[in-house]
């Protein structure tokens, strides 16, 4: 199976809406709301943030989503992988894989110092996979959450 895989530039709105429905798909997000095109092109433009997508034909089956991270104790940047995702029906052929490998390779090309990515505990399917992904070694991080309020709520209490 021939499969592209690409990270997205600005002008790809099409596919990064294409690629969100990907995780709404995979992550069950029934009730999401979609982002509005500016918000897309903004993220899109950012130097912070990268949307890579696996594409069989013109169809996008897959892709991840990365922040960059500039730390003050390197100059090197890192990156985050927020979210991976492959649709149903391509699950378990490689495709994850070769997005992790492609994205790998393309941050030693750029000079980053590190990709890193968190998988909740209770997610063993996602610690497998990133398993299989041969990673410099894993450790065990607990991570807490802010929930802050809605932004519609904190308006209304000003």
């Amino acid at each position: 199976m021939k499969i592209d895989i690409q990270i997205l530039t600005e002008q790809q709105i099409g596919e990064m809406t294409e690629l969100i429905s990907v995780f709404q798909k995979v992550f069950e997000m029934d009730e999401f709301i979609y982002p509005n095109e500016n918000h897309l092109n903004k993220l899109l433009k950012s130097p912070n943030f990268l949307a890579v997508t696996a594409k069989q034909a013109s169809t996008i089956v897959a892709g991840m989503t990365v922040y960059i991270l500039d730390p003050y104790y390197s100059t090197k940047p890192l990156a985050f992988i927020y979210d991976l995702a492959v649709l149903r029906d391509y699950q378990r052929q490689g495709i994850g894989k070769r997005i992790i490998d492609f994205f790998k390779s393309y941050c030693q090309q750029q000079g980053f110092e590190e990709v890193f990515v968190f998988a909740d505990q209770v997610d063993e399917e996602a610690i497998e996979f990133y398993r299989t992904t041969k990673p410099t070694h894993e450790s065990q991080t607990v991570y807490f959450n802010y929930v802050l309020e809605n932004h519609i709520e904190a308006k209304k209490s000003f």
